[in-house]
């Protein structure tokens, strides 16, 4: 089998491709004004300020939109062929959803799906319980060392050393 058309084609594309970049690069402008930094989005000039940044839970909420919608995808597709997939199809089905069950679960476990005053709250409130701070070695009671016996601290070592 000859592969010399398939290098020559390789070759061709590699040659164009930097011809059409080196053309671009000579004709280019090379001017640059105060304007090319200015906002332009689809052909409209802003007439103000830019609205207000969306919160990052929009995103996550967008982002687990996308990824839990698919399923309704994997669902129809095996729905269409159901009686030609059989019992291991429904299995196999059974496992897909179980599986993003317990991503959801996951997810509201986490509190990724508590978004607004009420999740900001609960966060707040998780954070504040975990940061409370542990007592130093000198706000500790005075006392025999942990797992000593009764008689080390009165003989003022460890058990047996006195005797």
């Amino acid at each position: 089998m000859a592969v010399w058309p398939a290098a020559l084609y390789a070759a061709l594309v590699l040659v164009l491709a930097g011809l059409i970049l080196t053309a671009s690069w000579l004709l280019g402008e090379r001017q640059y004004h105060g304007s090319d930094a200015e906002r332009y989005e689809s052909g409209i000039k802003p007439a103000g300020p830019l609205p207000k940044r969306l919160s990052v839970e929009f995103y996550q909420i967008a982002l687990f939109f996308v990824i839990f919608d698919l399923e309704a995808v994997f669902i129809f597709s095996w729905a269409v062929s159901a009686r030609q997939l059989g019992w291991l199809g429904y299995c196999e089905l059974l496992f897909f959803v179980l599986l993003l069950f317990a991503g959801l679960v996951y997810l509201w476990k986490c509190g990724a799906l508590d978004w607004g005053a009420a999740g900001r709250r609960r966060r707040a409130a998780k954070t504040a319980a975990r940061a409370k701070p542990v007592q130093s070695a000198a706000a500790q009671p005075a006392g025999p060392p942990a797992g000593a016996p009764d008689g080390a601290a009165a003989a003022g070592g460890p058990a047996g050393a006195a005797r």
